[in-house]
């Protein structure tokens, strides 16, 4: 089947926002505040970008899109959170839900894939999909867990990434496009 380019590039734009935002979420990585917080917005923006690029036009509509653009709400609220001038507990909770819409739609872009034929790029797909969501719950649940919050939060940045890496592998491997 003809490869989709859109779908392609979106999902390594994807991938590359997911490293930036799990590097900016490392703490033993030396950044000033300022360096830190810029590469948190423009990790998210990239990873939405990355999600609205895959999205195929409205005639075309799928689960897969469907997935995408949640995450996509999901990313732009977190950036909302990180640039929005909101007290500390109104941008945790927009970061919190954040990161659940980006789960939901990886959650959503997993169901899908797994009705699909068994394939190494399936495989890549759907395990990618479902690290990142589970890095992105890991992400939600811990500011809840005050003595670990940070290693959590990291964990699941890096889940994430890994996760977001093994999609862009897999949504590059020739095969059957996701729509």
């Amino acid at each position: 089947m003809k490869q989709n380019w859109q779908e392609i590039f979106g999902s390594w734009v994807v991938a590359t926002g997911t490293f930036v935002s799990a590097i900016a979420n490392t703490p033993s990585i030396p950044f000033t505040r300022t360096l830190q917080q810029d590469f948190k917005v423009i990790g998210n923006t990239m990873q939405g970008t990355g999600n609205a690029l895959s999205v195929q036009p409205i005639y075309s509509f799928t689960l897969e899109d469907l997935a995408n653009e949640v995450q996509s709400i999901g990313n732009t609220t977190i950036v909302g959170s990180l640039l929005l001038d909101f007290n500390d507990s109104t941008k945790q909770s927009l970061n919190t839900k954040g990161n659940l819409l980006q789960a939901l739609g990886g959650g959503m872009a997993f169901a899908k894939n797994y009705q699909k034929k068994l394939s190494i790029r399936t495989v890549y797909i759907g395990f990618g999909n479902l690290l990142q969501m589970i890095g992105n719950s890991f992400q939600a649940v811990s500011p809840q867990l005050k003595q670990i919050e940070a290693i959590i939060n990291t964990l699941g940045n890096w889940i994430q990434a890994l996760g977001a890496l093994m999609t862009a592998i897999g949504t590059t491997m020739p095969g059957e496009t996701n729509h």
